[in-house]
C-alpha cells in the first residue's frame, strides 16, 4: 500500500511536526506500507525530527512560511501565486505516483485535494481544535468583518472536509463540535516513549512545557506563580520551550518572581526534566490535544490543567490523576497548585494514577487504530 503524508515542514520543534514524524516512522518501520512525505518549506534545510530511511521524502520548495512577514494585501497576492504552483506540483506528483491513500495535515492542500484525480482515498487529520482553527482576526479590521471572513473561511473548510473519505480529530471534546459531519472519528496522539522509572513527587519543582506563545498562557502561569511563591517560597517553577524565553523571564522578573521561575529553551532530554519534577501545569488558552499532559503523566507526575479546548478533559480525570481548573482563572490555578504542594500523599497517589492512565496513549495502541483505518479504507 502506498500512503502519502502531506505535512508542510518539519524544520523546527513543535508538537504537530513531532507527532507526524513519529507516525510516518512507525508506519515505515513496522508495516509493509510504502510511506511518502511531501513538504513545501525550506528545501535543503536539515530536518528537526529524524525520518526513517524507509520514508521517501519530496520537497516542493514553495515556502509559504515567508508569507507570515508580509502585509495583508501583499500576502493575499503571493499566497494565490504560491497556491497555484502548489496545486499544479502536488496534482502532478500524486497522479504520477498513484497512491492508495493521501493524508492531509489540513494545511493549504485541503482547499483542492479532493479534486486531484489520482484515485487515492483522501484522509484529513486535524492537529488543532475547531474553535481556534481558521479564525480570521486582524486588529485593524472591525470585529464584524473578522467574523464574516471567519464564517466564510470555515464554511469553505467544512465543504471540503465533507468530501474526504475520513476526517480524524484528536479528542472527543472536539468531535462534538463538528456537528456538520458524518465522516469524523477520534484518534488521539500517542506517546512513543515511556520512562522506566517515575518521579517520586517529593521534590519542590513544578514544570510547564510548550512554545513561548500567547496560546500557552505562560503569562497567566507567571501571575498564578506570584500567589504560589508567596505561600511556598521554597518551590521553583521551570518552563521549557522553543521561542523567545527571555520575554517571559523578563515578565517574571518584573513581577518579582524571577528568583523562583526559570524560563529555559527547549531541551532534548525533556523526560529527565519531567522526572525531576513533582507537578506539571498546563496553562494554555487552547490546545489541539495537549500531548505534554500525557508525557508528564507517563513520568508519574500529577497535573494541574486549565480545561481549555480541546484535549485536557480527554486526557486528565479530575481529582484522580490531576486537577481541572476553569479556563483563564489565575487565582484558581494558583490554589490548585498550592493544594498539591500542601498535600504530598495525595500528590504521590495522583502521580501513580497518572502513570497508569497514560498507558492508553502507548504508540502501539494508537497506531493500530491508524492501521485499522487505512486497511478499512482499502
Amino acid at each position: 500500500m502506498k500512503i502519502v503524508y502531506i505535512i508542510g515542514g518539519i524544520y523546527g520543534p513543535n508538537g504537530m511536526s513531532y507527532i507526524l514524524s513519529q507516525k510516518v516512522n512507525y508506519l515505515a518501520d513496522n508495516t509493509d506500507y510504502k510511506i511518502y512525505v511531501v513538504l513545501t518549506e525550506q528545501e535543503g534545510m536539515p530536518l528537526y525530527y529524524r525520518l526513517s530511511d524507509k520514508v521517501e521524502l519530496v520537497n516542493f520548495d514553495i515556502n509559504f512560511d515567508e508569507l507570515d512577514t508580509m502585509p495583508l494585501l501583499k500576502k493575499v497576492y503571493h499566497f494565490s501565486k504560491k497556491q497555484c504552483i502548489y496545486k499544479r506540483r502536488l496534482t502532478n506528483y500524486l497522479c504520477n505516483l498513484r497512491p492508495d491513500i493521501t493524508v492531509s495535515a489540513m494545511r493549504r492542500e485541503i482547499n483542492f485535494i479532493n479534486n486531484v484525480p489520482d484515485g487515492s482515498k483522501k484522509v484529513g487529520e486535524l492537529h488543532f481544535n475547531k474553535s481556534n482553527y481558521r479564525e480570521f482576526n486582524k486588529s485593524f479590521l472591525p470585529s464584524f468583518v473578522n467574523q464574516f471572513i471567519t464564517r466564510l473561511w470555515r464554511e469553505k473548510l467544512i465543504h471540503e472536509i465533507k468530501r474526504l473519505d475520513q476526517f480524524v480529530v484528536l479528542s472527543h471534546e472536539d468531535l462534538e463540535a463538528w456537528t456538520e459531519l458524518d465522516n469524523v472519528i477520534v484518534i488521539p496522539n500517542s506517546i512513543p516513549y515511556f520512562p522506566s522509572s517515575s518521579s517520586t513527587c517529593k521534590g519542590h519543582k513544578v514544570i510547564a512545557v510548550g512554545r513561548y506563545t500567547y496560546q500557552k498562557g505562560f503569562d497567566m502561569l507567571i501571575d498564578a506563580w506570584r500567589i504560589v511563591s508567596q505561600r511556598h517560597p521554597y518551590w521553583k517553577l521551570n518552563i521549557y520551550g522553543s521561542g523567545d524565553n527571555e520575554i517571559y523571564q523578563s515578565l517574571a522578573d518584573s513581577k518579582q518572581v524571577g528568583d523562583s521561575i526559570f524560563c529555559h529553551s527547549a531541551v532534548n532530554n525533556i523526560y529527565e526534566k519531567y522526572l525531576e519534577s513533582s507537578i506539571f501545569v498546563l496553562s494554555s488558552r487552547y490546545e489541539g490535544f495537549g500531548l505534554v499532559l500525557a508525557e508528564a503523566m507517563s513520568c508519574g507526575i500529577p497535573v494541574v490543567t486549565f480545561t481549555c479546548p480541546c484535549g485536557p478533559k480527554d486526557i486528565v480525570t479530575d481529582k484522580v490523576d490531576g486537577i481541572w481548573v476553569e479556563p483563564n482563572n489565575v487565582n484558581d490555578l494558583a490554589d490548585k497548585i498550592c493544594y498539591l504542594v500542601e498535600h504530598e500523599d495525595e500528590r504521590i497517589k495522583m502521580g501513580e494514577e497518572a502513570a497508569k492512565s497514560s498507558k492508553r496513549y502507548c504508540q502501539n495502541i494508537i497506531m493500530k487504530q491508524w492501521i485499522d483505518l487505512f486497511d478499512g479504507l482499502i
